[in-house]
């Protein structure tokens, strides 16, 4: 069962900082890494309005993707989408090349029927888009 204060510090962690990586079984959160980060699995990707209740709707994809979340290279990846304002919920997972990066979000994109908007490198706290919204 995953804590209250860990999904807490998760939605304050996306707040405070526009987003958040961390390994929800082990409750633990990921120092930032030269990895440029993409949602492995688009499909499952929660994008709620800035309106919603963040903690329960974390809560709730943490339940939902639990299994997915707890694959080695998979964490959770919280984003705040600053053209939108809206909240981004992935199973994210990485690549150090960023021209592998940008290959293997096109091509999860185009076998997961959902497009990937943009990867992200927290070491270098750039955001690269890959779409228009």
């Amino acid at each position: 069962m995953i804590s209250e204060e860990y999904i807490l510090r998760v939605a304050f962690e996306t707040i405070k900082n526009g987003g958040s990586a961390s390994k929800p079984g082990k409750e633990k959160f990921l120092a930032p890494m030269d990895v440029w980060s993409f949602p492995k699995y688009p499909s499952r990707t929660a994008i709620l309005p800035p309106s919603v209740d963040l903690a329960f709707e974390l809560r709730k994809f943490i339940i939902q993707n639990e299994a997915l979340l707890s694959q080695e290279d998979c964490w959770l990846g919280t984003w705040i989408n600053p053209k939108s304002e809206e909240y981004y919920l992935d199973v994210a997972t990485g690549i150090s090349d960023l021209d592998e990066a940008r290959k293997m979000a096109a091509k999860i994109s185009d076998e997961d029927g959902r497009q990937i908007v943009a990867i992200f490198n927290p070491k270098r706290n750039e955001t690269i888009y890959l779409c228009n919204e």
